[in-house]
């Protein structure tokens, strides 16, 4: 039987952090991917992306999305937040927003938004729902990440084997997340560089 998604989390918050950016987690599990611009080379910083017309600011301060739309596929996205020198960065910003299981993005309230601020090995985690296609688009979700005292980096992250990756322009394989499917869901990794 697969792992659940919180059996992947746990696994995840127990990661040596010396080995975390240098280690694909979860290796076994599935094919290695063209996947996050690692911070080993000194200057490959993750790339930008445009917020496209649906961010609104200030989202609650949450990283439990998934009860905002029960009837969606659920999925655990996580990562860390690294400098250009592989050093963690705690208390940066993570926010999250994506279309919800039907395509839609709520445009009056929060759901399916929230924000939160890297732990203390500069790790961040969301659990949510796989979010639906909508036309002329990938599937994805949007990102804002920000050091302490850095400028803003805003992103997107896409899933391997979608078909519509080819035809998207903002889509690069650079923004690929490290996708497992557990028992309970999904569960997606990604190291941002800023």
């Amino acid at each position: 039987m697969p792992s659940s998604r919180r059996s992947l989390l746990i696994a995840f918050l127990t990661l040596p952090l010396i080995h975390a950016a240098r280690t694909k987690a979860f290796a076994q599990a599935g094919p290695e991917l063209p996947l996050t611009l690692e911070c080993r080379d000194g200057d490959d910083l993750t790339l930008e992306r445009e917020a496209g017309p649906f961010f609104k600011p200030n989202s609650p301060r949450n990283r439990e999305l998934h009860s905002d739309a029960l009837d969606g596929k659920a999925i655990t996205v996580a990562g860390f937040v690294f400098d250009n020198r592989c050093r963690p960065l705690a208390g940066s910003l993570v926010e999250i927003w994506h279309a919800d299981e039907n395509g839609d993005y709520d445009s009056i309230g929060f759901r399916l938004r929230g924000h939160q601020f890297t732990d203390v090995q500069g790790r961040w985690w969301f659990n949510t729902i796989v979010p639906a296609l909508y036309p002329g688009r990938t599937r994805h979700f949007h990102f804002k990440v920000q050091r302490p005292g850095g400028r803003v980096l805003t992103t997107q992250l896409y899933f391997p084997g979608e078909p519509g990756n080819v035809g998207d322009r903002l889509f690069h394989e650079t923004l690929l997340l490290d996708m497992k499917q557990t028992g309970d869901g999904r569960f997606g990794r990604f190291d941002f560089v800023v």
